[in-house]
């Protein structure tokens, strides 16, 4: 037995609950996962809340990763012993997630943890971080480098737009921070941001074109805010688009895209190949400054995860939610 999280469905309404579970009920795959740590995720609390259809399949263990360490391997990869880590995939949508004490999956899922993280420091990066990574890889296939100007974060003080600000900054951009949470500054500029703006400044409609302020960007939110950010890109300048916390429509127009050769590159952590998910957990481990990993992350006990996620959706949490299973993991 083992706990978890387990999210039900009755009479069309999802509730989520902490629960044992036995082994023999962990879904099909080749490899079982001793679990050391997960972490709540923004789509693992809108899992968990029911506020949107995540979980397409009931009963569901959410959490969309974890790193863990393997039991049983039918998956010549890997052996039992390996140190892992598990990303997306539709873990905790179509597939037992992370918050539990043991996982099934696809060996086909699983990188090796790489040196010098732990799991819990591969899990205060996360899948957040790892996003957070790939857009700022996107960044540079489209030629943002430093020196060329400032680069814009969205969400700053959240999981992937903390990581992002960190990445940014050691790499040598001038990073500027956006937040609504002005209080989060000296948070934001320990992270290494040069600036922090108030995300209200572009939460209304703008121009189609604004004036030319930002090299490169990260982006979380998405809507109205996306849209300003594209009126205001430089000459050539990239957005890395990776979510949609302020919604899924874009008021932009064609204009930025046209006139000033702007690039809006999409981000996808899920499904992404495993070869780009190697090398962004490489980039994060010469990339990542671990000494600010500490500064990124907040411990809570998987008793604590279902309050968390609202908390989270308020936008009340900084930085990212670490959740150990294994008391013994380092």
């Amino acid at each position: 037995m083992f706990d978890a999280i387990l999210i039900e469905k009755t009479e069309g309404a999802s509730r989520a609950i902490l629960t044992g579970l036995d082994e023999a009920r962990l879904p099909a795959g080749d490899v079982t996962v001793r679990v050391a740590y997960s972490t709540l995720n923004y789509k693992d609390a809108l899992a968990i809340t029911g506020q949107a259809p995540v979980v397409r399949h009931f009963p569901m263990v959410p959490g969309i990763d974890f790193a863990g360490t393997v039991e049983h391997s039918d998956n010549p990869a890997y052996a039992a012993g390996d140190q892992v880590v598990l990303n997306g995939w539709g873990v905790g949508e179509t597939h037992w997630g992370g918050l539990a004490g043991k996982a099934r999956v696809k060996g086909d899922w699983l990188v090796p943890l790489q040196a010098p993280f732990t799991p819990r420091q591969a899990m205060a990066i996360g899948t957040a971080g790892y996003t957070a990574m790939l857009c700022v890889m996107a960044l540079e296939r489209h030629g943002v480098a430093p020196g060329q100007g400032e680069v814009l974060v969205t969400g700053a003080a959240g999981g992937v737009g903390s990581v992002a600000v960190a990445l940014l900054a050691k790499l040598g951009h001038q990073v500027v921070a956006m937040t609504g949470r002005p209080e989060e500054a000296p948070f934001l500029r320990a992270l290494g941001a040069a600036e922090v703006i108030d995300r209200a400044g572009y939460a209304e409609p703008g121009k189609p074109l604004a004036r030319e302020r930002w090299a490169g960007a990260v982006d979380v939110v998405g809507g109205q805010v996306l849209a300003n950010i594209c009126a205001a890109m430089r000459y050539r300048g990239t957005v890395a688009a990776c979510g949609l916390a302020g919604g899924m429509a874009l008021p932009a127009t064609v204009a930025p895209f046209i006139l000033r050769g702007v690039t809006l590159a999409g981000v996808d952590s899920v499904m992404c190949p495993r070869e780009d998910r190697l090398d962004a957990w490489r980039r994060l481990a010469r990339d990542l400054d671990i000494a600010r990993l500490e500064a990124l992350s907040t411990e809570i006990p998987l008793s604590g995860a279902i309050g968390a996620a609202e908390r989270l959706l308020a936008g009340r949490v900084r930085g990212r939610i670490v959740i150990p299973l294994d008391p013994g993991a380092p």
